[in-house]
């Protein structure tokens, strides 16, 4: 049994969970940003305690304990290098941690630890490289070569959302400009949806909200789209244009088996999946040989916790 810990800034949710990458039972508590990090990680270790107590194991049944942490973890050095929806910085989590537990403790991205759950128990289980990516404020990725989670050598290669599909473009939260999670998050499709809303007060987009644009969600420019709107289907169409020149760059740098969507975007279904795929096999360079397989993520809200728990899978 392995345990695995999904920490975020708003909860910290723990899962024991079995070889298979299935959980047998989770749990959950507040984080409580803004607290000393040693207050942070003893409710931590209390959390992981109850969740192995209400189970039908104990402590000397887990190997190890993985942790998904945003940011940037170092697993090498055991620490936190940092993790701005915390505000940790150089936080020591192993040693703090192995305070409480005399366990092995590994640590990783927690877009790795989504990657690595779905190729264990989800989308990608069953071939040894693929790439997880999920649709969200930003864009988070997963990458996972020979089975193993890969974020280069400074543990900073997995951020695929900051490749660059528009030089000198959109403003990034990082500091550069035309970043991809700016052209194909959620968050980019809902500030194109408003644009297109204002612009066209007889689109379904502004329709549906009743011209409130703060109501406006991915949601909404897709069902406008579905619908047949033309503003939507215009929108939809450069967005899943955006999209695709990530995933064909992503296809031409790692050529792996599988990539799988994942976040609130992928929920439209064939619908986006459909229209990416075509996208990209019009734009894809080899066109006489194979390419990644694109289909949607499975474990959803558990890939945090499974993935975490895999990585003392690994160990």
């Amino acid at each position: 049994m392995y345990i695995g810990v999904d920490l975020g800034g708003t909860n910290i949710a723990v899962g024991l969970v079995d070889e298979d990458g299935k959980i047998v039972h989770k749990g959950e508590a507040p984080t409580g940003v803004g607290r000393p990090f040693d207050e942070i990680i003893k409710d931590m270790a209390h959390l992981i305690k109850r969740v192995i107590a209400e189970s039908n194991y104990k402590l000397e049944d887990v190997k190890a304990i993985g942790i998904g942490s945003p940011g940037l973890p170092d697993d090498e050095k055991g620490i936190i290098v940092f993790a701005n929806n915390l505000d940790w910085h150089n936080v020591p989590i192993r040693a703090e941690l192995s305070k409480y537990f005399d366990l092995p403790i590994r640590i990783e991205n927690d877009g790795n630890t989504a990657g690595l759950a779905e190729a264990v128990a989800g989308a990608c289980k069953g071939v040894d490289n693929s790439i997880t990516i999920t649709l969200g404020t930003g864009i988070g990725s997963g990458i996972i070569i020979n089975g193993k989670p890969y974020s280069g050598s400074h543990s900073i290669g997995a951020e695929l959302g900051h490749i660059i599909v528009e030089v000198d473009g959109i403003q990034c939260t990082c500091g550069n400009k035309g970043c991809w999670e700016r052209y194909a998050s959620a968050t980019a499709l809902i500030r194109e949806g408003k644009k297109a809303a204002q612009d066209n007060p007889d689109s379904m987009i502004y329709k549906s909200v009743e011209g409130n644009l703060d109501k406006i969600t991915a949601k909404t420019v897709i069902d406008a789209a579905k619908e047949g709107d033309a503003t939507a289907l215009e929108l939809f169409d450069k967005y899943v244009y955006y999209l695709a020149m990530g995933i064909i760059t992503i296809i031409n740098s790692f050529d792996p088996s599988i990539i799988a969507i994942g976040g609130g975007v992928a929920k439209a279904g064939d619908f986006l999946l459909d229209a990416l795929k075509k996208k990209v096999d019009e734009h894809i360079f080899y066109k006489d040989v194979p390419y990644a397989k694109i289909t949607r993520a499975e474990l959803g809200n558990d890939a945090g916790i499974i993935g975490a728990a895999m990585l003392g899978r690994l160990i």
